[in-house]
This record gives C-alpha cells, sequence and structure tokens, in this order.
C-alpha cells in the first residue's frame, strides 16, 4: 500500500558527489540550490567534459527521433531523458509536458515528466504527477522512493520516509532507497540515524559508488574526517582517491560557515530512477 500522503557498479570517471551538492544545499554546508544543481567541483574535467559531449550528442540523436514522429511516445520519452541528461531541464520538462498530454495514461511518461519537474525545482507538481504514475494495487518502488525525495525537498522528511518504507517493503535494504532516507536523515540534522541508514546502504552487494561518497560526507560532517577520507578513498586508483578526497575537504570546508536551518535538496540527487 502507499503511505497515507501521496541513488551500479562504480563508473571508471572519479565521482562527482551529486548527493554530497543535496547536503550543501540543506543549508548544513553550503550555498548549492535547486537551480543550480552542478556538483562536478574539481573533480574528472577530462571525463567530466566527455560526459558533457556525450549528453549532447545524445539530444541530438533523440531530437531527431522525436521530430521525424512526436506522437511516438518512446520517441519523446528518450529524447526528454536526454534534455535532462543535458541539464536542459526546462526543455525536458517542455517535451515530457506535451507527451503526457497526448498519452495520458502513459506511465513511462508521467514517471519521466515527474522528474524532470523535480529537475527544474517544481516539486509540489512533481509530486503530484508522480503519483499519477503508478497505482497502489501496482506500486513502483523506483517511484515511491523519488516522491520521498521530492518530500524531503519540501520539508515534510516524516511523510517522506513512509514512502522510504513502502518502496523498502518491496525491495528490502535497496542501497540506493537507504541512501535517500540517510539523506532524509541528513536535512532533518539527525547525523548517527543518517550515518547508521548509510551503512547499512554501504554493506549492500549492490551500493554504489555514490553510497560510499554520503556516507563519507556524513561522517566527516561529524567531524571524524580521518575516517571519512578513508571511506571516500576506499579501493579507487590513487588519482581518483585524491581527486575525491580533496572535493570532500571543500564541502566540510563549506559547511564550517554554512547556515543551520535545513532548505531544499535538489532533484539531481535521486538515486535510482536514471
Amino acid at each position: 500500500m502507499f503511505p497515507q500522503l501521496l541513488r551500479r557498479s562504480r563508473s571508471a570517471r572519479p565521482v562527482t558527489f551529486t548527493v554530497a551538492a543535496a547536503i550543501l544545499a540543506s543549508g548544513l554546508c553550503g550555498c548549492q540550490t535547486a537551480a543550480t544543481p552542478d556538483v562536478t567541483g574539481s573533480l574528472g574535467e577530462k571525463a567530466e567534459t566527455n560526459r558533457v559531449a556525450d549528453s549532447r550528442r545524445d539530444v541530438e540523436v533523440y531530437r531527431d527521433r522525436f521530430h521525424a514522429n512526436p506522437k511516438d511516445a518512446d520517441a519523446a520519452l528518450q529524447y526528454g531523458q536526454a534534455l535532462r541528461a543535458a541539464g536542459q531541464r526546462s526543455q525536458a520538462v517542455a517535451v515530457l509536458e506535451q507527451a503526457t498530454i497526448a498519452h495520458s495514461g502513459n506511465k513511462a511518461l508521467l514517471a519521466g515528466y515527474g522528474r524532470a519537474l523535480a529537475d527544474n525545482g517544481n516539486f509540489q507538481k512533481a509530486f503530484d504527477v508522480l503519483s499519477r504514475a503508478h497505482t497502489p494495487d501496482n506500486p513502483n518502488w523506483r517511484i515511491l522512493s523519488v516522491q520521498g525525495t521530492v518530500l524531503d525537498q519540501l520539508g515534510r522528511y516524516e511523510e517522506a520516509r513512509q514512502y522510504y518504507a513502502s518502496a523498502l517493503k518491496i525491495v528490502p535494504e535497496e542501497p540506493t532507497v537507504l541512501s535517500n532516507l540517510g539523506l532524509s536523515y541528513v536535512l532533518s540534522k539527525d547525523l548517527p540515524k543518517a550515518e547508521e541508514t548509510l551503512r547499512r546502504a554501504y554493506r549492500s552487494a549492490g551500493a554504489d559508488a555514490r553510497v560510499r561518497q554520503n556516507l563519507a560526507l556524513v561522517v566527516g560532517l561529524q567531524g571524524r574526517f580521518a575516517e571519512a577520507e578513508s571511506i571516500v578513498k576506499g579501493d579507487l586508483p590513487t588519482e581518483e582517491a585524491a581527486a575525491n578526497v580533496l572535493y570532500l575537504k571543500q564541502l566540510l570546508h563549506r559547511k564550517q560557515n554554512a547556515r543551520t536551518d535545513a532548505g531544499n535538496l535538489p532533484a539531481s540527487v535521486v538515486t535510482g530512477l536514471d
């Protein structure tokens, strides 16, 4: 049942701390906002340049397919997803909005549209759209998880955790859901609970590099930097580990001068819904 109210294997390129930037946005340690979720920092300039180039190529390919047949729901979804990946959030919203009007019952389009709205900071509308993307008798755990994240963005932490709990009933100990739940505790400034939850995610065989970075940051936020550095290095190659440690230091340095009130969490941190 839904609640009462309606984050793979490690990439070869250096991790970009997407969820870490979300913690910055929370007011616990920095100034990122939902409108500016670029969190690549100083890590992997060459890899990031290649990623951007790949995203632009994808946009061109899927744009051509979409324009060849604008009524094709799958083409619209792929184009919208490519726009999202390239950071063209407003365009993604526009494409997917029109597609959902033309295909009002298409749940995949509704899910894509809801994620695009969340990317663009339209959190309440994103939540409403995502609620139509699945049903209580056939819930989608990934959508439940992103609905939880959207509620976190709205400051409705207890409600958000009902969604994570529902997702975890479907996929127990799923690391991407646990990662989002851990971040929810960070936003409500319960760092011990955040660490406990992220350690559960970290122990999972399916945990990806983002879980490692989230755990390292939460440990660092509690003043245990040597331990955080050990976590963030893990078994990474020397150069990649050094870059990640450097960026972790930058994040924690921002925290020292930050406000302590919780704020919004960029939708770009959502795990398990790419």
